[in-house]
């Protein structure tokens, strides 16, 4: 016992053991140490930018074939829209047959909209089509990409540096040595602050249960409860089906993940784990091109948690205020959700405002409604961040063994447990396998 509190795994659930007492018991306390987990949240966006634009370069670079790094690409994008749409879906069916809204005969004049402007203000951020999409992922200078840490825009300047040392060759190799160094650096930093994530868990954890009550652990809402199951629903059967396929099992995925999987529940973030997820994927096996290139597109494109949180949210709330949608106005939702969850990381309260931005393409839903999906978003927010994480763990897989960029014995050693992965090695024996290539 007294070596599984020594892991990071067992300092996390103790954390959320404590952080749950806490917030029962000593509520005032307990929402104070709100900081601890904004916090830690903070620290690892601070190191997100740099660190994807390391490990996106050295993984194109690495390759050495830029066709390749194109393919891969190009296979990313269409498992993210299949199962994107796939997600989309669930949320639509669940929300019909559990019908959370029925009964509840709210009228949208009656609502407090007040809470809501700071949200709906911000629609436009996600709104104007593809075109504005594809300009939003241009950045105005490449240290602006970095400055506001827009992870597509780095991703951008990433795959131009990244191509660019691959043509160069013997000219570009100092680059690609100076930014190797640079990452060795950087995964130091996030091992360091990585430490800290206990912390984190039990602010983030002492917080909600210190303001919303005990209670809300067990009882959050039918709504919650829906959108859980069809969180679950989606891992189960679409990624297991999915993991299973490519020859692989989604549970002992989950339990090889089982750390970040704690991490993001505590802090409701998939930033959290993100560039420790990359370290673990190349330890179990997976290349370090195809981690470089499909993690980091993955967190703006392949957001499953969020897909099926915005349709559930929206058949809900047509549901609460008895508005009636047309087959064309579930099309219309289903549409409009495909472009503007592309758009949800990096939007301050990006889940209510990418939901106002889907409900005002569809005029007879009352955009008021956002009101009671604002008091239980925390909770779901949990369920969005471990989807989307688990989502795009899964599609690293997947597309690596497509790729055949995934060593198979070690990957079923590791899941199997006969080894153990270390990040400090899966991340220098990623670096030099790169080194080796340029």
């Amino acid at each position: 016992m007294p070596s599984f509190f020594k892991s990071l795994f067992g300092q996390v659930v103790l954390a959320l053991i404590l952080g749950v007492l806490l917030g029962a018991l000593v509520p005032d306390f307990a929402t104070a140490l709100k900081p601890l987990g904004d916090g830690f949240i903070k620290l690892i966006k601070m190191v997100i930018a740099p660190l994807v634009f390391c490990v996106v370069v050295l993984g194109i670079s690495g390759t050495g074939d830029l066709k390749k790094v194109g393919r891969v690409g190009v296979k990313a994008v269409i498992y993210f829209e299949i199962l994107t749409t796939f997600a989309l879906i669930i949320g639509v069916v669940l929300a019909y047959v559990a019908q959370p809204g029925v009964g509840m005969n709210i009228d949208p004049a009656s609502l407090d909209v007040s809470s809501m402007a700071a949200y709906t203000d911000r629609v436009g951020e996600v709104q104007g089509g593809t075109v504005a999409f594809i300009m939003k992922i241009i950045p105005a200078t490449m240290i602006d990409a970095f400055a506001k840490g827009d992870i597509l825009q780095v991703l951008l300047v990433a795959m131009l540096v990244g191509a660019a040392i691959t043509v160069l060759g013997e000219r570009g190799r100092p680059v690609f040595v100076a930014i190797e160094y640079a990452s060795h650096v950087l995964f130091e930093v996030m091992f360091f602050i990585v430490k800290l994530a206990p912390l984190g868990v039990l602010g983030a954890i002492a917080f909600t249960v210190g303001k919303y009550g005990v209670g809300s652990l067990a009882q959050l809402g039918f709504l919650v409860l829906m959108f859980y199951i069809s969180c679950a629903l989606f891992v189960l059967l679409v990624l297991g089906t999915v993991m299973r396929l490519v020859g692989f099992s989604i549970f002992k995925f989950l339990r090889f993940i089982r750390e970040e999987l704690l991490i993001v529940l505590g802090t409701a973030s998939s930033d959290a784990v993100l560039p420790q997820l990359m370290r673990k994927l190349k330890g179990l096996g997976v290349g370090e091109g195809t981690v470089g290139l499909v993690i980091p597109t993955g967190y703006s494109f392949n957001l499953d948690g969020f897909s099926i949180y915005l349709t559930l949210a929206a058949v809900f709330i047509a549901q609460a205020t008895n508005t009636p949608l047309a087959f064309g106005d579930l099309l219309i939702i289903l549409g409009v959700s495909m472009v503007t969850s592309k758009g949800a990381h990096g939007v301050p309260g990006s889940a209510i405002v990418i939901l106002a931005a889907t409900l005002t393409a569809v005029p007879a839903l009352p955009i008021a409604g956002l009101v009671l999906v604002l008091a239980v978003d925390w909770f779901m927010g949990m369920g969005r961040a471990l989807t989307n994480m688990i989502g795009n763990a899964v599609a690293t897989v997947v597309i690596g063994a497509w790729e055949k960029d995934i060593d198979r014995e070690r990957a079923h050693q590791v899941l199997n447990g006969e080894i153990s992965v270390d990040l400090d090695e899966a991340a220098e024996a990623g670096a030099v396998a790169a080194h080796a290539k340029v």
